[in-house]
């Protein structure tokens, strides 16, 4: 099954296009990453998601439910981490979660709070006040608030901004459980090294649009490669290897290239020629590209 189905959504603000015609496909239980710069669109997107600004042009389905016509049994299937710390300073962390279950029908929920607290580590912050907590305790209730009533789809926007590392590990190791156990997680953060540890597959925006959209290890194959990374102590790199230079790198002494490669079986060609020119090897490094690399790539336009 589907879990979001986006459908040549457009939203303008004024004369700024902030979506121009996204469409993308999320399957049940995938661990999606949405990425994308500062103003690509992708908080407007999940607003359109989470029901709480409507879209120009285009649908938006969850579990085939419209976020429109359909918005009581979507708003069901989804739980949302937004980015701003949005809190009401009257209640305690277990009254939050309580008040939260009755917005979903859910008079007796308070095994799972229980356990969603134990979790995330806010048992002990359980009758404090939320004005009392730090900024990273709040952040931990937003989390708890999104999966109070066990949505099969969440959707986590900067979930980890400004907060410490355990946080981090604590909320990715619920998060992770969650998506084993059939849960659909739709995340969007800066963190690119979150993403490529989280997500299987990816989609990109740039200016309102989506500019890629795979799994990660094809993006990493089709857009990246890989760098063999080659220090010579001598002789130089033949003519017929020049073209796979991405950049000449520093080195302290003889000469160093990073060579694109987009299969290991490429190395022992390139080795071959090296030695035919005679060529002397000093350190030889195979990296792989990340999805930083990625990234870069497609935002700054070379596919």
């Amino acid at each position: 099954m589907t879990a979001i189905q986006i459908s040549n959504v457009e939203k303008r603000y004024q004369s700024l296009q902030a979506l121009g015609g996204v469409s993308l496909s999320i399957e049940e239980g995938e661990f999606f990453g949405l990425l994308g710069p500062n103003g690509a669109g992708k908080t407007t997107l999940i607003s359109i998601i989470a029901g709480l600004i409507r879209a120009d042009k285009g649908t938006v389905k969850i579990h085939g439910h419209d976020v429109v016509s359909d918005f009581r049994a979507a708003r069901r299937k989804l739980g949302v981490v937004p980015q701003e710390l949005v809190f009401d300073p009257f209640f305690t962390v277990r009254e939050t979660l309580r008040l939260q279950s009755g917005y979903f029908g859910l008079g007796k929920n308070d095994a799972w709070i229980d356990e969603v607290m134990h979790n995330l580590d806010l048992t002990p912050k359980a009758d404090t006040n939320m004005r009392a907590l730090s900024g990273g305790m709040k952040r931990r209730v937003l989390v708890a608030q999104a999966l109070v009533h066990k949505p099969p789809v969440i959707v986590l926007d900067e979930p980890t901004a400004g907060v410490d590392v355990e946080l981090r590990q604590t909320l990715w190791k619920f998060i992770s459980r969650l998506n084993r156990e059939g849960h659909t997680v739709v995340l969007t953060t800066h963190y690119l090294e979150e993403a490529q540890a989280m997500c299987k597959r990816v989609a990109m925006l740039k200016t309102g649009q989506v500019v890629a959209a795979d799994t990660m290890a094809a993006l990493i194959r089709r857009i990246s490669g890989s760098q063999l990374i080659v220090h010579m102590q001598s002789g130089d790199l033949p003519e017929g290897l020049r073209h796979l230079i991405t950049h000449p790198l520093e080195a302290d002494s003889g000469r160093k290239y990073s060579l694109r490669i987009n299969d290991y079986a490429e190395v022992e060609g390139i080795l071959a020629r090296l030695r035919e020119s005679g060529a002397v090897i000093d350190e030889m490094q195979l990296q792989q590209a990340d999805l930083e690399d990625i990234f870069l790539q497609i935002m700054n336009g070379g596919e």
